[in-house]
């Protein structure tokens, strides 16, 4: 298992992260994974920095805990006002609901960099071309939620306005 604090309690930059490799998962000669890995990561890696070491700590205490809960609640309430916006003039919208990220489906043979330039250049808007995800990403915009609150506010007025269908 691969997790990191990025995300999560927004270290992205900074990145500190771990893994679980369970001591007995093994490749097919016996030898454990565990020590293979540990030599790879020890031999490409010299460790996060103390004091980013100690950022990490800090967010798995009580008050750290809570701090980010505190903070994943507020952004989650953004990317219900994004998906309420997108939703209310007629688009299909996914996610929002577990994640600060909405992708809003776009109309039939709508190119996702086009839509993007367009809200761009008429509302001062960034929003992220779903071609950037993939094949699978093109014909979707996606939306995040990682904004304050009054921003994502005038955001949704401004996209309503600029993709009313």
């Amino acid at each position: 298992e691969c997790n990191s604090f990025s995300k999560y309690a927004g270290f992205t930059g900074v990145r500190l992260g771990w893994t679980v490799v369970p001591d007995e998962l093994t490749f097919s000669d016996g030898t454990k994974v565990r020590d293979d890995f540990n030599r790879v990561m020890s031999t490409a890696f010299n460790g996060a920095s103390n004091i980013v070491q100690g950022g990490g700590l800090a967010c798995l205490d009580d008050e750290g805990l809570a701090e980010i809960n505190t903070l994943i609640d507020y952004y989650l309430e953004n990317a219900n006002l994004l998906k309420e916006a997108m939703e209310s003039i007629g688009y299909d919208v996914f996610g929002g609901t577990d994640a600060p990220y909405v992708f809003v489906k776009l109309p039939e043979g709508k190119k996702s960099w086009d839509v993007f330039s367009e809200i761009l250049e008429k509302t001062q808007v960034v929003t992220i071309p779903g071609a950037g995800f993939g094949p699978g990403g093109e014909g979707y915009l996606r939306l995040s939620a990682f904004a304050p609150r009054d921003v994502v506010i005038e955001a949704c007025e401004r996209l309503k306005v600029a993709m009313a269908k």
